[in-house]
């Protein structure tokens, strides 16, 4: 039997209780110990139930010295993931990075190459990458089930009220302090559409992306988009378009459509959900498990087990979070274009659903749908690296 490793996890609140109660999950099953969290301010007794008494700390280098920690969770605001990737891979600590791993190619760049001169394990934190539907789907595809591969589409319609917003500093910001933020839908909250639309089509790689085409707009009062889509032009020849809003009139669970020649496949990936449709065929409908990817960080210590997603492997994803980051400020929707729900605090877009799936279906743009409010895409070429 392995010896637990010690684990510290930074940013433990947010999204990072997500991260706090996987790690109690493992710490049960005697692969992982939380040996220190660092958060500005300590969690309480309640908060660490079940997790012993780790470490606390506000300065991350620090409490990695003094835990000895194997294994660093990062769940911390969005630029701040390369410094602190960088801190844990200076010291030899195997690290786990919440997406996106960074807001910038450059601030990616800089923790990808740093991470790997220092040799440690990076796995970036799409969770959906570990799915069991993603091989499944790949090998119906493989198997022409159905036909040969056209396109691929994404679709996310979200509900977020104002406060989301305002839940953070850099909430809904594209830039802080002089620093690359980028907290828009397609980029932060709907980052696994567009992950995983590009991990299906096998377009992974910075690369593997030829040509991006952005439309970027908002109807809350924020920087960021919280309504958009993307066109990515790959090296494979089928085009990924994926739609996002936060503003939908109806909450939906985000999938993502791989179009073939004589059928299609909806996947699902927060359910690990798949509806296989083909000519000659009624629907089939699967359902997978899914790999754990701090688990899966574990196993590759431990056992060697492959990682499942490196930092190489996010950066076609990269490449549109720079696409998005170099394009003009999303424009602001007119006033008719979006309302108030009363009593929600929050705002929505009219006929955004519709649209939102129309663009995965056909793969289109808002703009070429007929969408009043939407403007040309902004097209950006992307150079072979």
């Amino acid at each position: 039997m392995n010896t637990p490793l010690p684990v510290v996890l930074a940013g433990a609140r947010g999204h990072g209780r997500w991260h706090l109660e996987n790690i109690r999950r493992l710490q049960h099953k005697g692969l992982v110990r939380l040996a220190g969290v660092c958060e500005l301010t300590p969690l309480t007794e309640d908060e660490l139930h079940g997790l012993g008494t780790p470490e606390q700390s506000a300065d991350f280098g620090a409490l990695l010295d003094a835990t000895g920690a194997r294994i660093a969770v990062i769940c911390t605001p969005i630029p701040t993931h390369t410094d602190l990737a960088l801190t844990a891979a200076g010291r030899g600590v195997h690290i786990l990075l919440e997406k996106p791993p960074a807001p910038s190619c450059a601030e990616f760049r800089r923790m990808a190459d740093g991470v790997a001169a220092a040799g440690v394990a990076c796995q970036i934190g799409f969770q959906s990458l570990g799915s069991h539907a993603l091989p499944a789907i790949r090998d119906l595809v493989g198997q022409g089930a159905i036909g040969q591969l056209v396109g691929l589409g994404g679709a996310g319609a979200w509900v977020r009220d104002e406060a989301y917003f305002r839940r953070a500093p850099w909430a809904g910001k594209r830039r802080l302090n002089g620093a690359d933020v980028i907290d828009g839908a397609l980029t932060n909250p709907l980052a696994h559409a567009v992950a995983t639309a590009l991990a299906l089509g096998g377009s992974t790689r910075a690369e593997d992306v030829t040509g991006i085409e952005t439309e970027l707009l908002r109807a809350n009062d924020i920087e960021s988009d919280d309504t958009s889509c993307v066109r990515i032009t790959t090296a494979q020849g089928h085009p990924v378009t994926v739609a996002a809003t936060l503003c939908a009139e109806h909450a939906d669970e985000p999938y993502v459509l791989v179009h073939g020649s004589s059928g299609r496949i909806t996947f699902w990936y927060k359910q690990d959900r798949v509806l296989l449709q083909r000519a000659g065929h009624g629907p089939e409908e699967y359902e997978y498990g899914r790999t754990d990817l701090l688990e899966n960080l574990v196993a590759h210590l431990t056992d060697g087990a492959e990682l499942l997603v490196t930092p190489e492997a996010t950066g076609a994803f990269m490449t549109v979070v720079e696409a998005i980051r170099t394009a003009p400020d999303p424009v602001p929707l007119p006033g008719g274009a979006w309302h108030r729900i009363p009593g929600e605090q929050r705002r929505v877009v009219p006929g955004i659903d519709g649209l939102v799936a129309a663009c995965a279906d056909t793969l289109s743009l808002y703009s070429e749908l007929g969408a009043p409010w939407a403007r040309p895409a902004r097209r950006k070429e992307v150079s072979a690296r």
